[in-house]
């Protein structure tokens, strides 16, 4: 009988998961709930910070199946798992839901207004191709130079769906480096604005934009996405649904697809996408060398981006009769709606009359665009 009693306790024993707990778990599971709370109390990035976190805790409790991947079939797998492994690790589906939700959301009528705002979006792409550089010297190799290099393009989904493609195994912290990044960019990008910008530029007032038709905007999105992906064929999977799901809330004739893209379809793929990034963070995939490096990186293509897209607006304003607020070229990274909001913010201490957002909301919006072909670009041009 106290055999079998001492027998019981040591199973007792056995799957206590506390007893199971690692430092790196301890040390993760309080990341997790950093993120809750920058997300619950500080109001940072909630819709991706606090599933992230979640999922950041589940996978760092011991002794448990909810995050478990399928290994020989679904049976032994969590639900988690199963998202995670078909839903992104092998067919990548989530990233172009989030596109298709992101589409129906987006106005591109600034961007049709003054269509040079293009160009300074497509300047802050620099800072993907700097980051890349930076990887490849610091001994990544090319498919994880350019998985790590798209934090650059300071878009969510983008770097989800390359590092899906690419590098698997950076998918967690780099989503959580280009996610955290974003959240930081009113932090990161006043002082390089500041730097790089005399207060009279700052002080630019741009000409008043043009009224843009409904015909406009319904045939811009379809001639996006034939152009690029003419170019870049492999930016067909983020760049088609993205203006699709533009072109839903523009032609007027589709309310509830229209509802439905920017509602149920945009909130349930964000919910299971993000907490496929939380399961990702494993204390013993985190606490590594490269998790530094990747930090660092993502810091510099996220300031390079930002110099990009106001030096070029400076250069365009050498040749220009209606000058561009350089402020605005900040916005290219595709940090949408924030970049753009900083830019009125940078702008309105110089000047509170001076209204930006608007202008700014051009090259943010471009953004997007471009980081989708870079990460196309990334893929024709990379062996798999």
């Amino acid at each position: 009988m106290i055999e079998q009693i001492l027998q019981t306790l040591v199973q007792v024993k056995s799957d206590l998961g506390i007893l199971a707990l690692t430092p790196g778990n301890v040390a993760m599971i309080g990341v997790g709930f950093l993120m809750l709370y920058l997300a619950v109390f500080k109001h940072i990035e909630p819709y991706e910070l606090l599933p992230i976190g979640m999922g950041a805790i589940l996978i760092n409790l011991p002794l448990h199946q909810a995050g478990a991947l399928p290994q020989g079939g679904i049976q032994d797998a969590g639900l988690l798992g199963i998202v995670f492994y078909y839903m992104v690790y092998t067919y990548n589906i989530l990233p172009p839901l989030i596109f298709l939700g992101l589409g129906a959301l987006t106005d591109f009528g600034a961007l049709i207004s003054n269509p040079r705002t293009i160009i300074l979006g497509g300047a802050a792409q620099i800072g993907i191709f700097i980051a890349f550089l930076g990887a490849l010297w610091l001994g990544f190799d090319l498919r994880e130079a350019a998985a790590i290099g798209i934090i650059g393009g300071a878009d969510g989904p983008t770097t989800i769906y390359l590092n899906a493609i690419l590098a698997p195994h950076l998918l967690g912290i780099c989503a959580v480096t280009g996610y955290s990044y974003i959240s930081l960019v009113p932090f990161i990008q006043p002082p390089i604005m500041r730097l790089l910008t005399t207060k009279e530029e700052r002080k630019i007032r741009m000409t008043q934009l043009r009224h843009v038709s409904r015909r406009a905007k319904i045939i811009f999105p379809v001639i996006v996405m034939v152009t690029s992906i003419l170019l870049v064929p492999e930016s067909a999977p983020l760049v088609s649904v993205f203006m699709i799901g533009n072109l839903f809330r523009e032609a007027g004739v589709v309310e509830r697809l229209n509802k439905s893209t920017q509602n149920e379809i945009l909130n349930i793929a964000t919910i299971f996408l993000m907490l496929c990034v939380g399961l990702t963070l494993k204390a013993e995939t985190v606490f590594q060398l490269k998790t530094f490096k990747i930090l660092t990186l993502g810091l510099i293509a996220f300031s390079f981006g930002t110099a990009g897209g106001i030096l070029l607006a400076k250069f365009m304003n050498l040749f220009s009769k209606h000058k561009i607020n350089p402020l605005i070229g900040a916005a290219g990274v595709s940090a949408v709606p924030i970049a753009a909001r900083v830019a009125q913010e940078v702008a309105y201490r110089e000047d509170p009359e001076n209204h930006l957002l608007m202008h700014a909301m051009g090259p943010n919006v471009a953004g997007v665009i471009g980081s989708a072909i870079v990460a196309g670009y990334f893929l024709s041009v990379i062996p798999g």
